[in-house]
């Protein structure tokens, strides 16, 4: 589940995170090699910061250390978690040299005299798959059914603003959905303890968990209501000064992630076994994970010419939406934020 805090609470984390990180990475981390390998100075270690948990956002990143992509590089991948989301501010502070970010997260790090020095090179998904889901009994089948119902807000001006255009847009009043601060952790027991009615989710986690459950549920999703919303989340970011000093490493280590993700899009259950083996804990969840897997494998490429591509078009026009919406605290130039070039046969 997607987990958001403010920008400013991730600027403040960035001292501590840097402080913590020897401790994280004893912790949690997990590497592409052995001691000895690393021992030997041939291969070069990069540290990847994942957004939460290990999940399957993060199987293309696990089978290429499984099929040893990243050794044929001559890398060696230290894998860690940071507190509360801290991905973005411990890559802007040189901490790790790649993340795992979502674009509408990202924007407040790119502007104003705080901004990170942080890049998306890559997108993990081609398309939005989140939307609001809540149990059919409730009867919201379409955004403005919202209206005289309860939701779990994590009170982001961006979410709010999101769902007050596409529950006004289908003729709803906005002001009339119930926002319930959300302490939401599993859906499917908020949804049999009727603790809330609904609840903004990524159907390809938390939409199959509701279905494996046997709960008969409505979802719809934000691309389909609008296309300003098929923005891309997640993404690969990088730390720009790695990204200027060491261009090659940074394009090798991206073409052994495409690798991966590419592999994990054409062998959705391998890969999944792959994810489990690497993060024992999933084991109690290996239904979800499969299923999961299979539902998000198309997504890792999709309609893109490969994996990671990102729509110049598509990454603007949400950004022009928040622009418009007064959503940032200056408006977001054109292009900012993103770039291609360190794809394999980037031109």
């Amino acid at each position: 589940m997607k987990r958001k805090i403010s920008l400013n609470a991730k600027r403040v984390l960035v001292c501590a995170l840097a402080l913590a990180l020897a401790v994280m990475t004893a912790a949690c981390g997990s590497s592409s090699q052995d001691a000895d390998s690393k021992g030997s100075g041939e291969l070069k270690e990069i540290t990847f910061c994942l957004d939460w948990t290990p999940n399957t956002n993060h199987t293309g990143l696990y089978a290429a250390i499984d099929k040893g992509y990243f050794e044929e590089a001559g890398i060696s991948v230290k894998v860690v978690q940071p507190p509360e989301d801290g991905a973005a501010s411990l890559v802007g502070a040189g901490k790790a040299e790649f993340a795992v970010e979502f674009q509408d997260t990202l924007a407040p790090a790119l502007i104003g005299d705080a901004a990170l020095p942080i890049t998306a090179v890559g997108a993990v998904l081609q398309h939005n798959t989140s939307g609001v889901i809540s149990l059919k009994e409730k009867g919201i089948d379409s955004p403005g059914k919202m209206e005289g119902h309860t939701y779990a807000t994590w009170d982001s001006p961006v979410e709010q603003a999101t769902l007050k255009q596409v529950v006004e847009d289908d003729g709803g009043d906005f002001s009339k959905v119930e926002m319930i601060p959300s302490t939401v952790t599993d859906e499917v027991t908020a949804f049999k303890q009727d603790s809330v009615d609904s609840i903004w989710i990524f159907d390809g986690w938390a939409g199959v968990a509701c279905r494996l459950a046997g709960l008969d549920t409505n979802y719809w999703n934000f691309r389909d209501i609008d296309e300003v919303f098929d923005y891309y989340t997640p993404v690969i970011i990088a730390n720009n000064q790695f990204l200027e000093n060491d261009p090659d490493t940074a394009k090798a280590f991206m073409e052994a992630l495409s690798k991966g993700y590419t592999f994990a899009a054409e062998n959705p259950d391998e890969a999944a076994d792959i994810l489990i083996a690497a993060n024992p804990e999933l084991k109690d969840s290996e239904e979800l994970v499969k299923e999961s897997q299979k539902y998000l494998s198309k997504y890792y490429i999709d309609d893109a010419e490969k994996w990671g591509v990102i729509d110049p078009d598509r990454w603007n026009a949400f950004y022009g939406w928040l622009n418009d919406n007064d959503l940032v605290e200056e408006p977001l130039a054109k292009d900012i934020g993103f770039t291609n070039d360190y794809l394999p046969d980037a031109k």
